[in-house]
């Protein structure tokens, strides 16, 4: 059994705290051939993820908050907005699930909020993503201007 408790999640806060990128996983799924690949994602406001899809191979991706505050965004193939969600477990917007060649990116919104995550697998560092070309690379200066850039066409605030 896998057990995900209060314990686990304050461990895994304090270490995105600490982490240079601002987040850290943990892996579930025994390989990275596993079909269904499973983890939690701890992140800090301070993190980027450089939007992204998954097609070929196409994989769909599901995002469940169980502490915190995050901002899943779908962009157009142009990088324009095509919808977002808070999630947001105390007010009960728990989920968003992405469907395969769809760009997205989460946002954290507030300090130590979690994702469970689900995607299809196998997973393949090589093909896994498709970065978007209208967007800083992670690393690169801009990054977090272009997360600004979001939340203020959103007018979406971090806590």
């Amino acid at each position: 059994m896998i057990k995900i408790d209060a314990n686990l999640l304050k461990k895994m806060s304090d270490k995105a705290r600490l982490a240079k990128r601002k987040r850290t996983h943990l892996t579930f799924h025994k390989t990275d051939d596993d079909t269904l690949q499973r983890m939690l994602n701890a992140m800090q406001p301070e993190t980027y993820l450089q939007p992204h899809k998954h097609e070929d191979p196409d994989k769909r991706e599901v995002f469940i908050c169980l502490t915190g505050k995050m901002l899943v965004v779908e962009f157009d193939h142009n990088g324009e907005i095509a919808d977002y969600m808070i999630l947001d477990a105390e007010s009960k917007d728990y989920a968003a699930e992405i469907a395969p060649r769809v760009y997205h990116t989460v946002i954290c919104l507030e300090p130590n909020s979690i994702a469970y995550e689900l995607k299809d697998g196998p997973y393949n560092p090589i093909d896994d993503k498709n970065f978007a070309s209208w967007t800083p690379k992670e690393g690169e200066a801009g990054c977090e201007e272009y997360n600004q850039k979001i939340l203020n066409e959103l007018n979406i605030q971090i806590s």
